[in-house]
């Protein structure tokens, strides 16, 4: 009966229903009241049989439906079969379905778009950090043959030139490389038990002269001199601490300072490095971490670095399975603050 169009029943239960009315007419000698009320059952009696009918029918139709969108949601082939629906509306339920279905596609689109905005904007971006040493480059090459080798001090300065972008070149190139390594997974943490508060004096006593360039002074905040101790790789750390330090020499003000800070949070040790430089205004905060994101440009390339330093700090903190982040005032200077299991020896 089920394999009947729901049409096609609902023609025939309509000819018996007639049929049957006509022959109690025929032969039975009924009242019209009774014979009203003879043909009320029936017809009542035939509704129930006609929705048990439609019901199955939509029922093994709305079913093909669910198989349909919850084999695409799980990537199932379509010979899988899934359970079947026990709700009492199976209408709202497919609807429901679908109404998921359609959110979960819109939002893969968004993604996608989102997706192609970055890679866009990434290929832009490298070309450009690509092109600015090279063309440089190409100037001084180009300048020492057309003359400039005949002056010695010409020639060693324009030489000069020409090794500073060159390693501006071979540092992009080992940035981009070592950001992709540790995307894809291939750069292993070798965790070790160390004193993070020791770590980053190293990195204060190795930048030191740079810092005073600017009469930056580098020191650990008061009453944090307390060691504490974290499992980490301890030079992939190192590496983040000399990053941000740097960032805050760069972008901090004549006669300003870098502290450093740390807070027990019981699991991990959470550390901070804050500076009271020209800081970072709102918009460009949720942006920072990405890879060739600059707020000045200009200023920015003029400073020196790839513009991958950031992005690289995320990853080393990100593959240790910890946080990274930062808060900001113009004027009034940046922190940037990230956690490290805490050792538990």
């Amino acid at each position: 009966m089920d394999k009947l169009s729901p049409r096609t029943l609902t023609v025939v239960i309509s000819f018996m229903l007639a049929l049957g009315v006509s022959l109690i007419d025929l032969y039975f000698e009924v009242s019209w009241l009774h014979f009203v009320a003879i043909f009320l059952l029936i017809f009542l009696a035939a509704s129930s049989l006609l929705y048990y009918v439609v019901d199955i029918y939509l029922r093994n139709r709305i079913k093909l439906v669910y198989k349909i969108i919850h084999q695409f949601k799980l990537n199932k082939s379509m010979k899988e079969a899934i359970g079947e629906s026990t709700s009492d509306d199976p209408l709202s339920e497919m609807e429901t379905q679908v109404k998921d279905w359609v959110s979960d596609k819109s939002k893969e689109i968004e993604d996608l778009q989102k997706l192609e905005k970055f890679r866009k904007e990434f290929l832009a971006n490298l070309s450009h950090e690509l092109k600015t040493p090279i063309f440089n480059i190409q100037g001084y090459i180009h300048t020492l043959l057309d003359g400039a080798m005949e002056e010695p001090e010409v020639m060693k300065h324009f030489l000069e030139r020409t090794v500073k972008s060159i390693d501006r070149l071979n540092n992009l190139v080992d940035d981009l490389d070592e950001i992709s390594k540790i995307e894809r997974g291939e750069v292993s943490m070798v965790k070790e038990i160390f004193e993070i508060t020791q770590l980053v004096k190293e990195v204060f006593e190795s930048m030191e002269l740079k810092a005073k360039t600017k009469s930056i002074t580098l020191s650990v905040k008061k009453g944090f001199e307390k060691p504490f101790f974290v499992n980490a790789d301890k030079e992939k750390i190192r590496q983040v601490i000399t990053n941000l330090i740097d960032n805050s020499i760069k972008y901090g003000k004549e006669n300003g300072e870098t502290v450093a800070s740390y807070y027990d949070m019981d699991d991990n040790i959470l550390i901070e490095i804050t500076d009271n430089g020209i800081g970072i205004s709102e918009q460009h905060l949720p942006r920072l971490f990405e890879r060739f994101y600059r707020i000045d440009k200009h200023r920015s390339r003029e400073q020196g670095g790839t513009g991958l330093g950031l992005a690289i700090v995320k990853h080393i903190i990100e593959a240790h399975q910890q946080t990274i982040n930062v808060r900001s005032t113009v004027g009034v200077g940046t922190t940037f603050a990230f956690t490290l299991e805490k050792s538990k020896g």
